[in-house]
């Protein structure tokens, strides 16, 4: 993939609800005593979560509404309101399922840097891995237990670090906004975008900045390769080192 020349902007806001009826009977509720159905459809929460995440991957999660994902699993959506009562229930567990991905196992015995810098590439790579991770945690809560550990892990390495709570917070809040924006920002970003569609918008955006005016925007013109065509790891790699040296710098003014 190849880099943009912007940044890509990420609505703070879910899709409707798709809400059960208020009056709707717990789905696959078999009457005390009846025997169970082996032919009927037995899922897990988690078997849910899963098919909803390779779903959102896949599509985006404006694609995602608990009609489309019943037809997915081959149940009734009200098969699905057994777990998850309307949209934004199953939203949050997809949320709940990004953040326990993130690995907080810190080494202890390493420098206070380097536990920061596993803790940010941990997230990072969840992120990478789940194109429709960084709407939900731009815009979900963050109160699962996994969410608070990452955080609770986050502000006890800074702590290390010297730094204070106000500082320490302020840090741990532009670390996660720093990976937002680096998977927001990474080369051909767009969770709804074959890798042809990438190529092409790419393409073409590399053109654009070419053909501006060169003796009004030179520098543009020199970077149009660059700015279009830069390789992911380098985007990211570069991103983190910058981020780290930072905080590092401000620890080191005590």
């Amino acid at each position: 993939m190849t880099c943009t020349a912007y940044s890509c902007q990420v609505m703070a806001t879910r899709p409707a609800q798709d809400a059960a009826p208020a009056d709707a009977p717990p789905a696959l509720a078999d009457p005390p005593g009846a025997p169970a159905d082996p032919q009927r459809p037995r899922l897990s929460k988690g078997a849910v979560v899963g098919r909803a995440i390779a779903l959102a991957d896949a599509e985006g999660l404006d694609a995602l509404t608990i009609r489309r994902l019943a037809q997915e699993l081959g149940v009734t959506p009200m098969a699905l309101y057994w777990h998850f009562r309307n949209k934004d229930e199953l939203l949050n567990g997809l949320s709940d399922q990004f953040w326990s991905e993130i690995d907080t196992d810190v080494d202890d015995a390493a420098p206070w840097p380097d536990q920061l810098r596993a803790l940010l590439g941990s997230l990072i790579r969840v992120l990478r891995e789940h194109p429709s991770a960084s709407q939900l945690l731009v815009s979900g809560e963050k109160q699962s237990p996994a969410a608070l550990k990452a955080m609770e892990v986050t502000l006890e390495v800074l702590g290390r670090g010297g730094f204070d709570p106000q500082h320490a917070s302020a840090v741990a809040r532009n670390g996660l906004w720093t990976a937002l924006m680096l998977a927001m920002s990474e080369p051909g970003y767009g969770p709804s975008l074959s890798e042809g569609e990438r190529a092409e918008q790419q393409r073409r955006n590399r053109i654009r900045l070419a053909m501006l005016p060169p003796d009004r925007y030179p520098c543009l013109v020199e970077a149009a390769a660059p700015l279009t065509d830069c390789d992911p790891d380098f985007h990211y790699q570069f991103g983190i080192d910058l981020f780290i040296r930072g905080v590092q710098a401000m620890a080191a003014q005590g």
